[in-house]
């Protein structure tokens, strides 16, 4: 395909998404970087004009505004050619500017090793605090660099595909992005862990043709149910779990795929949140739910703000299938997470701000990269910063019914420290779900957490550092220590002398 040809069918999928977009800036913009790119090549041999268009056309199949997708046309010219910001902001307007100076800030790193790792976080999320469109438009540039990546020396590859994995993936599933995070994933693992990858792939090849006939056959039962009910079925289709979260979900079930329940999934789309139930009833009237399996994500949505409804039920000869009923706007957030805010609607700086702002842990994070400016303290706290932002989240309740957000494995002695520093100082003993536990008990989403505190305890105890999981709990106890050591010191000190 040439880039004439590329970037038709991106000015097309512009177009089916916002008739009344400007086509002659989009034109513009595409005319500017062909220009600036015109002499240079990819390591695949073909014109470098084609990763830009790649990067665009990524943002508009995501329904997103023309600023954005410009700026990914625009994103490696002033980093990449003669041409500079002050042009493409004179040409293009200030916003799209902004953007393109965000994502080349992300650029070029000139560290190597863990030195080029943590670079690379702290530039992350500093970017994703200043502005999450320009950690978006990132995501579309390394997904089309990781699905060339055969153009490129072994060590590079697998280089690029493990930051993926590490970093950008899971930054994507924060972000609620799950279409993103499982693409990039994808795209990565057949580098980073290529014979796990085609076992994987072979397994679940083999497996859907086993039962592709059959979820067909499930699909026309619901169908037919929920149109007999009268129900307004705007949606139902299969959905294939991509291969990276199917490898590790195999890996905690002993390699046996008939363990993983959601690998043969139905999605339901109904127009309101009472059809998602309505939707339900009549999917558990067919078939029998298994227990425990019944998950309300729409009453209580994800930390990443996924909502939906989602079921597990024994179906035709024994068969175990997995619904998921949503809404339209609830499947396009689920798909697209944080960038779904922009999908039908110009967006400017106030707007993206509140955007940025609903998501506390990126301002958290913002934070902590100015706390820890020396390397060797950024080090030490690394794997602290990996568990915040990269493990998988849970959702606990205050007796309030307030929401916490922490990372899995997390305990009373963190969810104490999430509510406020003094709590967690002064935390003796916990309640979850009504009954006393030991603070270094495991959370799990849905308990109701309550800390019992004493005004007069000193502080918290060092040997909890064994237990805890958060950043910010660590660094309290670590403090506190520190602090009383210090004050141990300067008491005996006096009495040498």
């Amino acid at each position: 395909m040439t880039p004439d040809d590329a970037y038709a069918n991106l000015e097309e999928a512009v177009r089916i998404n916002d008739p009344s977009a400007d086509i002659g800036a989009l034109r513009r913009a595409y005319e500017f970087a062909a220009e600036a790119h015109h002499e240079q090549k990819r390591a695949s041999g073909e014109p470098y004009i084609v990763h830009p268009i790649a990067t665009a056309a990524t943002l508009a199949d995501m329904s997103l505004p023309l600023p954005i997708v410009i700026a990914g046309i625009l994103h490696d010219v002033p980093e990449d050619t003669p041409r500079t910001l002050a042009e493409i902001e004179t040409a293009f307007g200030a916003d799209v500017a902004k953007l393109v100076a965000g994502v080349t800030k992300l650029g070029k790193i000139k560290y190597r090793g863990i030195e080029r790792y943590i670079e690379n976080l702290r530039k992350m999320f500093l970017a994703m605090a200043e502005d999450v469109r320009v950690v978006v438009i990132k995501f579309a540039d390394r997904l089309h660099n990781l699905e060339t990546l055969y153009a490129i020396p072994p060590k590079k590859q697998y280089r690029v595909a493990l930051e993926s994995l590490e970093i950008y993936a899971p930054i994507a599933n924060r972000l609620g992005m799950g279409e993103m995070k499982g693409r990039l994933e994808d795209a990565a693992f057949k580098y980073v862990l290529p014979k796990e990858y085609e076992w994987t792939r072979n397994l679940v090849e083999t497996s859907e043709r086993q039962r592709h006939g059959y979820l067909e056959k499930i699909m026309g039962l619901a169908r037919h149910d929920l149109l007999d009910a009268k129900l307004d079925l705007l949606d139902i289709h299969g959905r294939a779990k991509y291969l990276y979260s199917t490898y590790r979900k195999l890996l905690k079930h002993d390699r046996n795929i008939a363990r993983i329940y959601d690998l043969m999934a139905v999605r339901v789309i109904v127009p309101t949140v009472a059809d998602c139930y309505a939707a339900l009833g009549i999917i558990h009237g067919r078939w029998t739910p298994l227990k425990g399996r019944i998950k309300d994500y729409m009453a209580q949505p994800k930390p990443n703000g996924y909502r939906s409804l989602h079921t597990t039920v024994f179906c035709e000869d024994g068969e175990i299938v997995e619904f998921q009923i949503r809404t339209p706007e609830m499947h396009q957030a689920a798909e697209y997470g944080i960038a779904a805010h922009w999908a039908y609607a110009e967006i400017g700086k106030k707007e993206s701000s509140a955007i940025s702002s609903s998501f506390d842990w990126v301002t958290q994070l913002a934070d902590i990269q100015q706390e820890l400016k020396d390397k060797k303290a950024y080090l030490h706290s690394l794997e602290d910063l990996k568990i915040d932002v990269f493990h998988d989240r849970i959702f606990v309740f205050t007796p309030r019914g307030d929401v916490l957000d922490l990372p899995e494995d997390s305990t009373p002695v963190d969810f104490a420290y999430s509510i406020h520093t003094e709590i967690g100082n002064t935390c003796t003993s916990a309640k979850v779900n009504d009954e006393v536990v030991a603070l270094e008990t495991t959370l799990k989403s849905g308990d109701i957490v309550e800390i019992i505190t004493d005004k007069h305890r000193k502080g918290p105890n060092p040997d909890w550092l064994k237990f805890v999981k958060t950043h910010h709990a660590k660094s309290k106890i670590r403090q506190y220590a520190r602090a009383g050591i210090a004050a141990w010191i300067k008491g005996v000190i006096p009495k040498l002398k």
